[in-house]
C-alpha cells in the first residue's frame, strides 16, 4: 500500500509546491551555474584585448625611413621651406612679368611698362601677344650672294637661298633646331625694324642688326667651298604672299618682291670666332 506522501507526488492533483528534496537540487544547481559564469568571467577579464594596448606602454611607432624635407634636421628644414618659398615668389613674379608684357595695353603696363621691360629685355623676350593674333601672310626667303677672289680672279657666285637649307634641316626632323627655326627669321626682322625703306640704319641698333646679319650670311658660306676667299657679300629678300585657299573668291598676287641690300665688305668681325680667314 502507497503512503500518502508518493500518492501525492504522483497524481496531477494536490499541493504544486516542491518537496524537500527538489528544493536542494535546485539550489545546488544554481549555486554551480553561478560559479561556473563567475569562473568564465575571471578568464575574460584575465585574457589581454587585442584592441587596446596593455596599460603603461606606448602605442606603436612607424619605424620606416623619413624621406623629403622631413628627413632633414630642423635647420636645414626651415632653409629648405624658406628656399623654396622664394622660388615660389619668383616664379610667380616671372608669371605676371610675361603676362603684362604681352597682355594688350592696360593701366598696368601704361604706368609700369618700363619696369616690365626692364625685367624682360633681352633674356626673356616674347614675340607673341595675347588676345591679338597676328599670323603671318607672307612667305619670306633671305638669299645670299659672294664675290670671291680666287686664282682665277674675282667671279660673283649665283643667289644661295639661306632659309632653303634652313627648310631643308628643319623638315622630316623630329627635334628641329631652334637656331635653323629662328636665328635667320629673328635676324632678319631685327634689321627691318632697324633700318628705313633706303636700307639706312636708326640709330646704333641699326649698325648692330647690320653686323648680326653679316654674321649669320658669312657662318652659311663658310659651310660652302667656293675655292677663294669671300670679300663682299649681298643679301636680299624674296616675298611671297600666301595664296588664298581654293573655296575663297579671293584674288592675291604670288608673284615675288625682292629687297636687295647694298655690298657689304667683309671684315675680321664679319667672320667666325676664332676663324684665320674667309677662304672656303
Amino acid at each position: 500500500m502507497d503512503s500518502y506522501g508518493d500518492r501525492g507526488a504522483d497524481s496531477g492533483g494536490g499541493s504544486s509546491e516542491p518537496g524537500p528534496d527538489q528544493r536542494a537540487q535546485v539550489a545546488f544547481d544554481a549555486g554551480q551555474a553561478q560559479e561556473s559564469g563567475f569562473r568564465e568571467s575571471d578568464s575574460r577579464e584575465s585574457e589581454p584585448r587585442e584592441s587596446e594596448p596593455p596599460q603603461g606602454s606606448e602605442p606603436p611607432r612607424d619605424s620606416g625611413p623619413r624621406a623629403g624635407i622631413a628627413a632633414l634636421s630642423l635647420p636645414y628644414q626651415i632653409v629648405a621651406a624658406v628656399a623654396l618659398s622664394v622660388i615660389g615668389l619668383v616664379a610667380c613674379g616671372q608669371l605676371a612679368m610675361v603676362f603684362l608684357h604681352v597682355a594688350p595695353s592696360n593701366t598696368m603696363t601704361k604706368q609700369h611698362g618700363e619696369a616690365v621691360d626692364d625685367w624682360i629685355y633681352p633674356e626673356f623676350e616674347q614675340n607673341w601677344k595675347l588676345f591679338a593674333p597676328n599670323p603671318l601672310q607672307q612667305n619670306i626667303a633671305i638669299h645670299v650672294r659672294a664675290e670671291i677672289a680666287g686664282p682665277d680672279g674675282r667671279r660673283t657666285t649665283a643667289w644661295m637661298s639661306l632659309s632653303g637649307e634652313d627648310g631643308k634641316a628643319i623638315r622630316g626632323s623630329l627635334l628641329p633646331s631652334h637656331v635653323h627655326q629662328n636665328e635667320l627669321r629673328r635676324g632678319w626682322d631685327f634689321y627691318l625694324g632697324s633700318h628705313d625703306n633706303e636700307n639706312r640704319a636708326i640709330g646704333l641698333r641699326g649698325e648692330l642688326s647690320e653686323r648680326y646679319i653679316r654674321r649669320i650670311a658669312m657662318l652659311r658660306l663658310g659651310e660652302h667651298d667656293y675655292g677663294g676667299t669671300v670679300e663682299r657679300i649681298q643679301i636680299r629678300s624674296e616675298t611671297r604672299s600666301v595664296a588664298a585657299p581654293a573655296w575663297s573668291q579671293e584674288k592675291i598676287s604670288t608673284r615675288p618682291s625682292y629687297r636687295v641690300l647694298p655690298w657689304w665688305t667683309v671684315t675680321a668681325a664679319d667672320l667666325p670666332a676664332g676663324a684665320e680667314g674667309a677662304d672656303k
